[in-house]
């Protein structure tokens, strides 16, 4: 029988690596076409699919890297180099979905929970995300979770001035999105997440529930409060520094709104 190892920070799939596969207990058939079209484009920054194994749990590739699971992630995961090409990896696989069947009504198909811990990093720099079980259609609350979630909004942020342009780098680094709106979407995410946890732990549901005993809710309240109270400087923020960014290995970004080839200058019907 292959060995399994259970791999570390999944709080609900408990997911295990057995050689170059990863498996976990079954998504919906949409994330298995979600992911089929991502290899269908050859875009590298999502895991394939592979069919259920025989214990019925859904099989994936294992993506080689980095993934800083930890309560509190690596420093450069908040770099502003970092952050852009997080943002600009967000933006090529919503452009990938933008006017597909698998968007539906919506713009784009969202993965619904970015966060350092769905990110595979290699040399610093993200190349994949993993974890797509709860994707669905939609557009600026992927760009408002990652704000959230690759910053760490809340009371244990020591310089909002510092935050607020860091959200301002994501948003310019993504292209095309009004800044008021992606902070009303954080406080949004927030609201629905602490809601979400309450209802599911009162409706008995052992993941919920361990969520709740762990001071979940308490903690995603707090960090609503904190961003309401910064709502002004947060969505009114300037990216600072991006042009000069400079990732951990020293080599520098350019960003130039001008560039044909940045996001925010990809055709109208991608945004």
């Amino acid at each position: 029988m292959p060995h399994e190892n259970s791999l570390p920070g999944g709080f609900i799939a408990a997911p295990v690596r057995i050689g170059g596969t990863v498996r976990k207990p079954p998504v919906s058939a949409f994330v298995h076409g979600l992911l089929h079209h991502f290899e269908q484009h050859d875009w590298p920054g999502a895991p394939r699919y592979r069919g259920a194994d025989d214990q019925g749990r859904d099989t994936f590739t294992f993506l080689r890297g980095d993934v800083p699971w930890q309560p509190e992630p690596t420093p450069y995961v908040r770099s502003p180099a970092a952050l852009t090409a997080t943002a600009r990896l967000v933006r090529r696989f919503h452009d990938l979905t933008a006017g597909t069947a698998l968007a539906a009504d919506q713009e784009v198909v969202c993965h619904n929970d970015l966060s350092p811990k769905n990110t595979v990093y290699r040399d610093a720099e993200p190349v994949a995300f993993i974890d797509w079980d709860i994707a669905a259609p939609g557009r600026i609350h992927d760009v408002a979770h990652v704000c959230w979630q690759f910053l760490g909004l809340g009371p244990a942020v020591s310089d909002p001035a510092e935050a607020a342009a860091l959200v301002a780098v994501i948003a310019q680094a993504y292209g095309g999105l009004d800044q008021a709106e992606l902070v009303d979407t954080i406080l949004w995410w927030q609201d629905r997440c602490g809601r979400g946890i309450d209802s599911g732990a009162n409706a008995g549901e052992p993941a919920m529930i361990r969520l709740w005993e762990q001071g979940a809710v308490q903690s995603v309240r707090s960090a609503y409060e904190w961003t309401l109270r910064h709502r002004a400087v947060l969505a009114h923020a300037t990216p600072w520094n991006l042009a000069h960014a400079t990732p951990s290995n020293g080599d520098k970004i350019d960003v130039d709104p001008a560039d044909d080839r940045s996001p925010g200058n990809a055709p109208n019907h991608a945004r």
